[in-house]
């Protein structure tokens, strides 16, 4: 917004309007189940279903990046969270796949959250650019996540 006040605030963007949409139809469906048992075992569904509809290199970057991060941290229970696959350490997002086409990014970002133990002095990296998931790639994303449940 310009300071004269000349342009206007639109508000959020229909991307983001959309996320926020996926993440309250996730919350709804949520709270409907019963057991926690179900719960994780219908959430970690979603997530696989959700990357299904991914196209092209984000859906082949997230397939990749799931099957690391869940070998990687297995307490890590899979989740959808604003429509991206994420991963929830007691019911908290430590570390979230975004694909480039969500936002209509260059590139697609491997995020982590604040119960992500990275801590390295007063500055630190909490997202990552992905172009591909190379075998040197898997492998730091394996370090990070072990590194952010520590």
């Amino acid at each position: 917004m310009a300071a004269s006040g000349s342009s206007t605030y639109e508000g959020f963007s229909a991307e983001e309007r959309a996320a926020m949409k996926e993440h309250a139809q996730e919350r709804k469906k949520a709270a409907r189940r019963t057991s926690r048992e179900e719960k994780a075992a219908e959430a970690a569904r979603d997530v696989v279903a959700k990357i299904a509809e991914l196209e092209g290199p984000d859906r082949a970057m997230a397939e990749r990046v799931h099957a690391v991060v869940t070998a990687a941290a297995p307490v890590l229970a899979p989740r959808l969270w604003y429509g991206m696959p994420a991963y929830a350490l007691d019911g908290k997002v430590v570390c979230f796949f975004q694909g480039a086409a969500k936002f209509k990014a260059r590139y697609a970002t491997l995020g982590f959250n604040d119960p992500a133990t990275l801590d390295d002095g007063p500055m630190w990296a909490t997202a990552f650019a992905l172009t591909e998931v190379t075998a040197e790639v898997e492998e730091r994303i394996a370090a990070l996540v072990k590194r952010a449940v520590s």
